[in-house]
């Protein structure tokens, strides 16, 4: 009974905050991903090396996704589900190790948008050239908006962890302070560092590109306080962000798996395209509206 306690105790310490847990993940990625990350831990393995693990499967998910094949396609969405167990399994054994690093946190961040890069591409494949310019115009055009979306999502993620958590608690970086650390490494002395950071800059600029009100608003902070955010700020910030995680939740993985899986079923993968471009680009524009929205009313009143 006390190992199963401990065992309890230390999975519920690999989640993310209440705040930011999907209801999907709680029941079905996360007990699975601590079972493999306990494996991981066992074997010695890195949270990186699931990583790649889960981006070699996500690929092969796409592959899956070119034959015109209901048998072949299902198969490859469960290696869409096998790799996200690996995306949730990086994350909680770098909690279980405290293994952190800038690198696992690009990687973390860019390997969902291999996976749905390579399924972009197979179904764009799968219907040339019968469609067409036009299928690749309608592929290029929703991956782009889920590239958007998903660095979105994250930042929003973050923006409410830090205020909740603390900066010890969340993820939430920024362009100038990444470009610093672009600019102070040599390609020649670390070259996958370098390229690493140079992509997560500009992934920073286009979160802040969105998000204006948002930046000024964390400028403003930094400067009047300092790592020490004021407990009031905190709470109103945290309050007025939270209603809104639902929605960012929407704009990751799960709801996403579940639409491509219903376009799968009924054999029209190209359905999937047509709702990235309308229906969750819908919900990304909401989010950005609201969360600017949010951060301009507070900056106005913290400099009345």
């Amino acid at each position: 009974m006390k190992h199963l306690k401990q065992l309890r105790e230390r999975y519920f310490s690999t989640l993310k905050h209440s705040d930011t847990e999907e209801t999907i993940d709680l029941w079905f990625y996360r007990p699975i991903g601590f079972l493999v990350a306990l494996l991981g831990e066992r074997l010695n393995l890195t949270p990186n090396a699931i990583t790649t693990a889960g981006i070699v499967l996500g690929i092969a998910s796409g592959l899956l996704m070119f034959p015109a094949s209901l048998k072949l396609n299902l198969i490859g969405f469960l290696l869409l589900v096998l790799a996200d167990v690996c995306d949730s399994a990086d994350g909680q054994l770098a909690r279980m190790t405290k293994s952190y690093s800038t690198l696992g946190r690009i990687l973390d961040g860019v390997s969902s948008d291999i996976w749905f890069a390579s399924i972009y591409l197979c179904i764009a494949l799968r219907f040339y050239p019968e469609w067409g310019i036009g299928i690749w115009t309608l592929t290029i055009g929703a991956a782009v908006s889920h590239a958007i979306q998903a660095a979105m999502a994250d930042h929003y993620r973050q923006f409410h962890l830090f205020f909740v958590n603390g900066k010890g608690g969340s993820e939430l970086d920024d362009s100038e302070s990444v470009a610093h650390d672009y600019r102070s490494i040599s390609f020649k002395a670390e070259p996958v560092r370098k390229l690493s950071l140079w992509f997560y800059w500009h992934y920073t600029k286009v979160q802040e590109t969105f998000n204006p009100q948002m930046t000024r608003l964390r400028v403003c902070l930094r400067l009047q306080s300092g790592e020490s955010l004021s407990p009031t700020i905190c709470e109103l910030v945290g309050h007025a962000t939270l209603p809104l995680m639902k929605w960012t939740n929407v704009l990751t993985y799960n709801w996403r798996a579940i639409t491509l899986f219903v376009s799968i079923l009924v054999q029209r993968p190209w359905l999937y395209l047509i709702c990235e471009l309308s229906v969750f680009n819908v919900i990304m524009l909401y989010m950005v509206i609201r969360h600017e929205h949010i951060c301009k009313t507070i900056y106005k009143n913290i400099n009345i």
